[in-house]
């Protein structure tokens, strides 16, 4: 099953999509009735999922608010999440490689088996089709970072590994859009992943159920039409079982929290030469079982 934020009538709202991924039926439809996809996440229960679960497999002309999902402009599925990305580096091992190439000193990983933690501020996400800011002012090494996000379901202390699944929402899919030289000047890579407009998020969220545990998705960039980066989810150094049983230890997780699990081989620093992004660049990030989150560069 698919949830989505979306805007219809100047009025935003959650829904989800019919099997076919051409309709969107508001969550309404099932008289739910929560104000955005957080306060659905911490309080919808088993019959709520279960309704809309129902309701997504009616043809559209029985459900009420129904829309064509070209009626409609998809956002965000979290456009404010309530605490910053938690983000995952180095996570695996062909980037590695591609990233101490273009810098080894900025990002050596010293233990193989300790995971890279770092956090990315969004203000506000950048909805699916909207505009990835090109801060030229600050770089001229714009990249990207095509990232399977991990949405938690339950505030998380102290999980289990054989609990981990009972804690996730769903998954969605995040470009982790970088100014190289900023992450790399600073040393740390907060601030270079942090500004305005970087952080595109979407299309929807899949629910957990949806994808096989521990998702082996392929995952995928284009620029321009042009294939950059081509792996599979199955190849974290860090599981998702790792990062939430080891962060859950000494933090509480909570419900709504996003958790982006690194990129693979294929960013525009990874090249010789680097293949950075210009204005007007149009970067697509693909997940199977997810969809496809799609943003062009502008000033």
């Amino acid at each position: 099953m698919k949830l989505l934020t979306y805007e219809i009538d100047g009025k935003e709202r959650i829904g989800v999509l019919n099997d076919e991924e051409t309709w969107v039926y508001p969550a309404s439809a099932a008289e739910i009735e929560y104000r955005n996809m957080k306060e659905f996440i911490r309080e919808a229960g088993e019959s709520e999922m279960e309704m809309l679960d129902c309701i997504r497999r009616r043809p559209p002309y029985e459900v009420p608010g129904a829309a064509p999902i070209g009626d409609i402009k998809i956002l965000a599925p979290i456009p404010v999440p309530d605490q910053d990305v938690i983000c995952l580096g180095i996570n695996y091992a062909a980037h590695a490689e591609e990233s101490a190439r273009f810098k080894k000193e900025a990002f050596r990983k010293d233990t193989e088996r300790q995971a890279v933690y770092f956090s990315k501020r969004v203000n506000r996400a950048v909805d699916p089709e909207g505009g990835i800011s090109a801060h030229r002012d600050l770089t001229s090494q714009l990249d990207y970072e095509a990232e399977l996000v991990v949405v938690i379901k339950k505030d998380a202390v102290n999980v289990k590994r054989e609990e981990v699944k009972d804690y996730i929402f769903g998954y969605t899919i995040m470009n982790d859009v970088s100014a190289r030289e900023v992450q790399t000047g600073h040393k740390q890579w907060y601030f270079g992943k942090s500004l305005d407009n970087f952080t595109p998020l979407g299309p929807w969220i899949a629910t957990v159920d949806s994808i096989p545990f521990p998702p082996k998705q392929a995952i995928r960039s284009r620029v321009n039409g042009e294939l950059r980066q081509n792996s599979n989810t199955e190849l974290f150094l860090s599981s998702i079982e790792d990062v939430i049983v080891e962060l859950s230890q000494g933090m509480t997780l909570k419900a709504g929290t996003l958790i982006a699990t690194g990129t693979p081989a294929g960013v525009g620093m990874g090249f010789d030469p680097p293949k950075f992004l210009n204005v007007g660049d149009v970067v697509e990030c693909e997940i199977e079982g997810i969809g496809v989150l799609k943003n062009t560069v502008v000033e």
